[in-house]
């Protein structure tokens, strides 16, 4: 199997990253500087995947994505039905994200919090600081009593099949993340506009998902230098077994 090659960690003040983490797959991960030219407007990196990749990923995304929106129609009514029983509030919640060249777009989710989600944070400005720490709450007092399961069973991110039917999302690809993340990758935030971001990916399935912002970024960093056809089967297999274990990425 291909070895994966993972980036250190980066430093605060901008050092090459070092890499704490174990195994991935039946692979050893190892750690180098990653490949970043340096080059901040070209949205280039060292890796070069071949044209019949980039078809065949596409051609992946399109049929896995369509059909599971088919065969998953009847989940979507049911989760709709819990989300408006609930609370009443909206089924959805759409949040604007950054993608493929800086390209804006807004992402589908099923909601799994209170309406006022936001307002409720600049109310309670210690849960904001933790926020922002690492974009997460550890037991988030926001989150409904439908969104928990959602969120442990990772349903929620089925709408975003339809952000892949358009192109604005890939099946497998770095997390998805809001412009005003990029500067916590520092100097590799330009390599992270170079791909579409995905529904899952290296991190979701590396069970070191609860783990801070920054020890997050290496697998990102390590999915575009190493990406391939079959990496991309490989997480969509382990992102199966997630909702047969649910993990709550």
């Amino acid at each position: 199997m291909k070895q994966i090659t993972m980036p250190e960690a980066q430093g605060k003040d901008g050092s090459p990253p070092i890499y704490r983490g174990g195994p991935i797959y039946r692979g050893r991960l190892t750690t180098r500087k990653s490949a970043f030219t340096g080059d901040t407007t070209g949205y280039n990196t060292e890796h070069r995947s071949s044209m019949l990749y980039y078809v065949s990923k596409r051609m992946m995304d399109i049929v896995l994505a369509a059909a599971g929106m088919v065969v998953l129609l009847p989940v979507f009514l049911v989760i709709a039905m819990c989300i408006t029983l609930d609370d009443r509030g909206p089924i959805l919640h759409f949040r604007e994200l950054v993608g493929l060249r800086e390209r804006r777009f807004f992402a589908l989710k099923f909601r799994t919090m209170i309406p006022d989600a936001d307002a409720y944070l600049e109310k309670h400005p210690g849960l904001m600081r933790e926020y922002q720490k690492s974009m997460k709450l550890k037991d988030d007092p926001r989150v409904t009593r439908v969104g928990k399961f959602l969120r442990k069973t990772s349903l929620d991110e089925l709408p975003q099949l339809f952000n892949v039917l358009t192109g604005e999302m890939s099946l497998v690809g770095p997390r998805s993340i809001h412009a005003s993340e990029l500067v916590r990758y520092g100097k590799y935030a330009q390599k992270r506009l170079a791909v579409k971001p995905g529904i899952t990916g290296l991190w979701q399935v590396s069970n070191r998902q609860h783990n801070s912002y920054e020890e997050r970024i290496p697998y990102d960093i390590a999915y575009i230098d190493n990406r391939s056809f079959l990496l991309d089967l490989l997480i969509l297999v382990k992102t199966l077994k997630v909702f047969i274990v649910p993990t709550g990425i």
